[in-house]
């Protein structure tokens, strides 16, 4: 593990496979959450992850958790839900809603590790084009959602939250079929837990994930695709 002091003045990372297997590939610690700093981690396979008053600490567990967009599970009651629901989903549309209420939940395994600089710093990735959301809504209620950064056509989520029935897997059934629509081949999920197994997240050796993302981050979505707009998610189902 390194201590990144010369990252203050340097925009650099050790390798990723390097990363200690123990405690969950924990790469290095400090440095900063400059936006450039942050896309050069995303790009190598690296994601900041720490709580309130820690420095900052740097990740690439081995094995990784991936969503193979082909492999997501869409029971017939969800597609049934979508159907006949009145939700409405869009795209960039309330980002920082979507990641303000993200940190705002209380989370068993986690804490709030959404912290005020991690905050500040992804707002600033949206801005910039690097960060997108994607909402649920029950009128102008806002009751489920997702966040996460894309690297070529790799989409890393980050969080995800809901307030209704299903809000949160419609919010991932609609990123599914919208990077389906694009021709993208996975969701980086970082870490696998149950919820994300149970929607399909497998996990797969930390050198095929390198492979995997450096095959995808040279390629581009189309840039329509995440202008803010509604989602008609039925013509998918």
């Amino acid at each position: 593990m390194l201590t990144l002091t010369k990252l203050n003045q340097q925009l650099i990372f050790p390798p990723a496979d390097i990363a200690q297997t123990d405690p969950n590939g924990l790469l290095a610690f400090g440095g900063d959450l400059s936006a450039k700093r942050l896309l050069l981690a995303y790009s190598s396979g690296i994601f900041p992850w720490f709580s309130q008053d820690e420095p900052i600490m740097w990740w690439s567990p081995d094995p990784r958790g991936i969503l193979p967009l082909d492999n997501f599970k869409c029971s017939k009651s969800l597609k049934k839900f979508a159907r006949n629901c009145d939700y409405h989903i869009t795209i960039n549309s309330a980002f920082d809603q979507v990641i303000d209420i993200c940190a705002a939940i209380p989370r068993n395994d986690s804490g709030t590790w959404i912290t005020n600089d991690m905050l500040n710093a992804y707002k600033k990735l949206h801005q910039l084009g690097h960060a997108h959301s994607v909402e649920v809504w029950s009128e102008d209620d806002l009751v489920g959602g997702l966040y996460g950064i894309t690297v070529g056509k790799v989409f890393c989520g980050e969080s995800m939250f809901h307030k209704a029935t299903n809000a949160s897997k419609l919010a991932m059934l609609s990123l599914v079929e919208l990077l389906k629509s694009q021709a993208a081949e996975f969701i980086d999920c970082q870490m696998q837990n149950p919820h994300l197994a149970s929607l399909g997240c497998i996990e797969v050796p930390r050198d095929k994930f390198l492979t995997m993302l450096q095959e995808q981050r040279l390629q581009l979505f189309d840039p329509d695709v995440w202008r803010p707009q509604t989602l008609n998610l039925t013509k998918w189902l």
